[in-house]
């Protein structure tokens, strides 16, 4: 993984478990369900940030070797599945 990419990944992560944590001391203290749900939505935004800091990597990484190496079939394959992960969210 670039380096660059992973201390990225890494930092959005430690963000995020501490916006879980927030999250589980809002349902605790019983704050209001609107609150709790936007905050939610925050984390899941968050999420869907680091995937795509990985995707880039990937992309940039693993699927730049595959062209090169005429893997275009598992490439494609790669893509396509992760593009079916994404329209299941």
């Amino acid at each position: 993984m670039k380096q660059e990419i992973k201390n990225k990944a890494l930092r959005r992560l430690k963000i995020i478990q501490g916006q879980l944590q927030g999250l589980e001391k809002m349902i605790d203290d019983e704050k209001y369900c609107i609150d709790i749900i936007t905050q939610s939505s925050a984390v899941k935004q968050a999420l869907s940030g680091v995937e795509d800091l990985v995707l880039e990597n990937h992309l940039a990484t693993h699927a730049k070797e595959q062209l090169k190496a005429g893997e275009n079939k598992k490439l494609t394959a790669e893509i396509l599945k992760v593009y079916k992960l994404s329209k299941k969210i």
